[in-house]
């Protein structure tokens, strides 16, 4: 497969993002590389490292759009833009998947703009996979629509489910509404509406509504939510988890030498934890809903990262899961 990769976005590009391109190449086949950014600067880089010459190809591209810039205009503003040039290699074909580490705001922007939605698909949505107690869940959407209606929530759990299915091999995934409470009647006119859709629905493995305590369990596959919310949650998630692993540090240099040992008998334990709670291991969040793979990268994403993210550009493009959701949203045009 071919895979767009945003040169100059995050805020360690392009340092990270090639050398976390060469660690691809070196663990995954089947993969070329199609990196945009000033040419000089790009080759400068790649300059420092032994790598199969056919596998990476630089585009031009002069301009960086910054995340303090408002995402529309300076989509429509700076044409040469590392990250519009991405895009278009995925809108015109050149490419299957696009990753990048940039702006936020004009990634999903230009992902709907320039790539556009799938057909049937009234607005494609952010989701990120996050580390639960007892398994790995999704939240979708995490930012992309802040307000929404019953019908598009429906649609992010009918994309969730795919994803989820195709990636993970979960026959029938569940799927919850995350809200204050978990009887029917409960939350604001949104959520009341969604969840009789939802239970309504018979593709769908409905459990019901999800408290914000529920979510880290893992216990749920696929938790949906307007974009608010979700976005809420996913950095209520995050800091929590940091702050836990800080305090963990913190206790540790504090202790006196006795519980220090039992550190060391627990590091293998601890290193493990740490690794589920490091987003470097997975890369990015999935875009669903547009018409190409498309991966928003952590904006501080190292090498490592970068790496996770091609990779999980490629089980997307193995697992068919683009084709899966375009099957689905245009049998119900049908």
């Amino acid at each position: 497969m071919k895979i767009a990769i945003d040169g100059m976005g995050g805020d360690n590009a392009p340092v990270a993002v090639i050398e976390g391109a060469i660690q691809a190449l070196k663990e995954y086949d089947n993969i070329e590389l199609y990196i945009t950014g000033p040419t000089d600067v790009i080759d400068a880089e790649l300059a420092k490292y032994a790598y199969p010459k056919e596998k990476i190809t630089v585009i031009d591209a002069k301009e960086v759009i910054l995340p303090s810039e408002h995402p529309v205009m300076a989509l429509r503003r700076k044409k040469d833009a590392s990250i519009v040039k991405a895009l278009n290699l995925v809108k015109d074909g050149t490419c299957d998947g696009i990753i990048s580490a940039g702006s936020t705001g004009a990634f999903l922007a230009g992902c709907t703009l320039i790539v556009g939605r799938i057909n049937g698909v009234e607005r494609p949505a952010l989701a990120p996979i996050m580390p639960g107690r007892r398994g790995d869940f999704m939240i979708v959407d995490v930012g992309a629509n802040v307000d929404c209606k019953p019908a598009f929530l429906v649609q992010f759990a009918k994309m969730g489910k795919i994803y989820y299915q195709k990636v993970f091999n979960v026959k029938n995934p569940s799927v919850g509404l995350i809200n204050i409470g978990e009887e029917e009647e409960k939350g604001n006119e949104l959520t009341k509406a969604t969840f009789k859709l939802l239970k309504e629905e018979t593709s769908l493995n409905f459990k019901g509504n999800i408290e914000p305590r529920e979510i880290p369990t893992g216990d749920t596959n696929i938790l949906v939510s307007d974009g608010f919310v979700g976005n809420t949650a996913l950095k209520m998630y995050e800091g929590a988890a940091s702050s836990i692993l800080g305090i963990i540090k913190d206790e540790i240099i504090k202790a006196s030498i006795l519980p220090k040992l039992g550190v060391v008998l627990l590091k293998p334990v601890l290193k493990n934890i740490m690794k589920k709670f490091d987003y470097k291991e997975i890369g990015g969040a999935p875009f669903l809903g547009v018409d190409g793979i498309c991966i928003k990268a952590h904006g501080s994403s190292d090498a490592k990262a970068f790496k996770s993210s091609i990779k999980q550009t490629k089980i997307f493009y193995e697992n068919n899961v683009l084709e899966e959701i375009r099957n689905e949203f245009s049998l119900k045009n049908i």
